[in-house]
């Protein structure tokens, strides 16, 4: 896939904070990573994760990495 073409990867992270009345400023302090950090993988521009960053969230947030990410077509 060329590098400017987008990936597919859909991030929830909207609604799992919607569902758990989390802000994002709340969920960066317990996660340990930037705001800025956040709102790139929210809003669908980050090109890559951590699996420890990736746990963390699902620690935080209780869920699963499929509860966070999805595959768009």
């Amino acid at each position: 896939m060329p590098p400017d073409e987008p990936h597919g990867i859909e991030v929830h992270l909207d609604r799992l904070l919607a569902e758990r009345g989390m802000t994002l400023t709340e969920l960066a302090e317990r996660v340990g990573v930037t705001v800025v950090n956040l709102s790139v993988l929210k809003n669908g521009r980050a090109k890559a994760i951590r699996f420890s960053t990736l746990s963390r969230l699902c620690q935080v947030l209780g869920c699963q990495p499929g509860d966070l990410l999805g595959h768009r077509p």
